[in-house]
């Protein structure tokens, strides 16, 4: 529901005393010192460069004695031996008055500049050939110009033996530096000149004090009043703790907000920090989770330690599930028992720090169910806030949250926008604006309308829709009869929702139609409402068995949804007459690897749940044979124009008769109120006459 600020993010990461990528400290620039590294790479290299010596051309043995030994351009010979006596190659130096010659142009020009060699090289001899080759090739010649060969042991390059020695232990130590920097969260944390070596216990908390203010407060908060209330306590606290504590009262330790995906925890906690404007920690309960060992509980302690050098503060841990679950479950080992040291070390810190220190810890989850008990508590989480999808005010007041930066028609209602999503939590309501807003741009219209919003709630309802998706004629037909039969039934019964619109428009993965309802807020439900509720989910599946005479594989999420509502009937509510008035549910997980009845009961939970559904099979087979003509009329309607609303059914098969019920009613009701008025006071009725009118 609120996007992140980038810029106070980045900002957050130049103040920050514990980055080391940090380039501020004390409000001065400070170098960014990694660009050594390239400069000892450029020093590596430099040294290797100039130690190499430029390669030496090779020659063969008979161009050396015609073209260089015999005509007097020799002016030394040298071979190098290794270690074993042997000789590796022999260089020639020729006189440097003759490197002019033609016979020399093969030679580079360093080489030609080179005047005191060597510059040919002589390899793969054996010293006893070589001496024996160079003594005849000499003999004709005098005997002041014979050459002797220099034996020197060979040479070695000095700064390729270091490199080649220093090489490995640089490679292992910076993929070593690489690995622990990935570990700790690309460096985070404190450690001074270690980098982030040694960091890997440090929190990876994001800090947001005073010079990263968040600009989130209450007023962007809307349709959660009842939380607001709530927490507006909490920043109460840390405003002016005296006056609690000068009752004698202590400052709650922690609050637990939950509440399913989306309905604006998150957003809540943000808003907590806008207005307490305290420094904030906020962080996810899987950044204390790691592979090593008793790195966890070193975040742990080192959060804490971090929060009281800030308090008064607030510590927020999002979707805390992750490191507070029940201990002792599932019997594994390994992470399971990481898992159990991080939040042993979470206790031990709740109860650790004393009431009057300002530190309050804020959590949210969606799952309250797998929580430690320990951690729920009082003395730990003292208040569990209840973050509920919101009702049809709330709604209201978060579309005209959303709505401020839009450019929308002046004919927009916001309370009519809410009134036709029920059940639709703050994050489905900014994602229908958005889509409401991207269907306009994409239309090239100037202003967004009602009909944008309308395709905005199908594709968050139903899925995109799937316009190049070709179905035959025979699926088609299969379709509009079974949403016809869902459309039908829900309109003659009682206790289902009002329709709002029919389509066999294929949408989402595999949804090749839908009927829209319109449910009302509703927390406590009826037996005569679950069973219209499965009677309306089995009209698809009913409709085509008598049109066709047979069934599709359409109705697999209808049987899904009844098969849930029969067993929750029976096992749940308490609601079957036969297994009687016991639930069976199991929130804590008590009876996680066995059943809390027993094979019989069971047997007789199968048989009551097969009852139910097949007698709401049965009432919704009678009640479609016997309006046969308005499930042909409105699949007819369908096949035509694939989308049809509630006008379209009222003008083919009627007005609905639960409304035409309720509107005698009413009309009955001020019938009688007009006579009370208009009669003699002699004649008015009794209190009981009034009862029965």
């Amino acid at each position: 529901m609120e996007t992140p600020n980038n810029k106070s993010n980045e900002k957050q990461k130049n103040n920050d005393p514990n980055n080391p990528f940090n380039r501020k400290k004390g409000g001065k620039e400070t170098p960014n010192f990694y660009w050594i590294y390239v400069v000892i790479a450029l020093i590596f290299i430099g040294f290797q460069w100039y130690s190499m010596e430029p390669a030496l051309p090779v020659i063969e043995w008979q161009r050396f004695e015609t073209e260089m030994l015999r005509t007097g351009d020799v002016q030394s010979l040298a071979a190098h031996q290794n270690a074993d006596e042997r000789l590796t190659e022999m260089e020639i130096t020729i006189k440097s008055d003759k490197l002019s010659d033609k016979r020399y142009s093969d030679l580079a020009d360093e080489l030609r500049r080179n005047a005191k060699g060597p510059h040919y090289v002589l390899k793969e001899i054996s010293p006893e050939v070589l001496y024996n080759k160079l003594e005849l090739a000499q003999k004709d010649l005098p005997k002041a110009e014979h050459l002797s060969i220099a034996t020197t042991s060979a040479r070695t390059n000095w700064v390729m033996e270091i490199l080649s020695f220093l090489l490995p232990f640089a490679l292992l130590a910076g993929l070593w530096i690489f690995i622990m920097r990935r570990m700790s969260g690309g460096a985070g944390g404190g450690g001074g000149g270690a980098g982030g070596l040694f960091n890997i216990g440090r929190s990876k908390a994001t800090l947001f004090d005073k010079n990263t203010q968040v600009n989130v407060t209450f007023k962007d908060v809307a349709g959660l009043e009842e939380a607001k209330v709530e927490v507006m306590e909490v920043v109460d606290f840390l405003k002016n703790p005296k006056k609690y504590t000068n009752l004698g009262g202590k400052i709650p330790k922690g609050v637990l907000l939950v509440g399913p995906p989306g309905t604006g925890k998150t957003l809540l906690a943000k808003a907590v920090a806008g207005e307490a404007q305290v420094p904030f920690f906020s962080l996810s309960g899987s950044d204390f989770v790691e592979m090593f060992v008793g790195v966890g509980a070193s975040r742990v302690r080192d959060l804490f330690g971090q929060a009281r050098a800030k308090a008064p503060c607030i510590i927020f841990i999002d979707e805390i599930d992750a490191v507070g679950r029940q201990r002792g479950r599932g019997g594994m080992t390994g992470g399971n028992d990481e898992r159990e040291s991080t939040l042993n070390q979470l206790l031990v810190e709740m109860d650790g720090f004393g009431t009057d220190s300002g530190i309050i810890i804020m959590a949210a989850t969606n799952r309250p169910d797998v929580l430690d008990a320990a951690l729920l508590r009082p003395g730990r989480f003292d208040r569990q806030i209840s973050i509920d999808r919101p009702d049809l005010n709330g709604r209201e007041e978060i579309f005209l949250v959303h709505l401020k930066g839009l450019k929308i028609s002046k004919d927009i209602n916001a309370r009519h926008l809410a009134e036709q999503t029920p059940g639709f939590a703050g994050a489905e309501i900014a994602n229908v604006c958005n889509e409401a807003a991207l269907i306009a741009a994409r239309s090239e219209k100037q202003e967004i309308g009602y009909q944008d919003f309308n395709d905005a709630i199908d594709r968050v309802i139903g899925g995109l829709e799937k316009k190049n998706k070709i179905i035959s004629p025979e699926e088609k037909s299969i379709v509009a009869y079974h949403e016809a039969g869902h459309a039908v039934t829900g309109w003659l019964l009682e206790h289902t929702n009002p329709l709002v619109k029919v389509s066999i428009v294929p949408r989402g993965i595999a949804a090749l139609g839908y009927a829209q309802y319109l449910p009302k807020d509703q927390y406590l439900y009826t037996t005569e409402q679950m069973t219209d509720e499965m009677c309306m989910t089995l009209g698809g599946r009913v409709a085509e068995d008598i049109i066709f005479g047979r069934v599709s594989t359409g109705a697999q999420n209808d049987l899904e949804r009844i098969t849930r509502m029969a067993y929750g009937m029976v096992t749940l509510y308490g609601m079957n007459a036969e297994i009687g008035n016991v639930s069976f549910n199991d929130p804590t997980g008590e009876y996680q690897f066995q059943k809390p009845y027993s094979d019989d009961t069971a047997r007789q939970i199968d048989i009551e749940v097969r009852k139910i559904i097949q007698d709401a099979y049965t009432r919704t087979k009678e009640i479609l044979t016997n309006h046969k003509g308005e499930l042909e009329a409105i699949a007819q309607e369908l096949l035509k124009k694939e989308v049809i609303f509630k006008v379209d059914i009222e003008r083919l098969i009627g007005e609905r008769p639960v409304e035409v019920k309720r509107r005698q009613a009413l009309a009955a009701k001020q019938k009688a109120e007009n006579a009370m008025l208009e009669a003699p006071e002699e004649d008015l009725p009794t209190e009981e006459e009034v009862i029965t009118i």
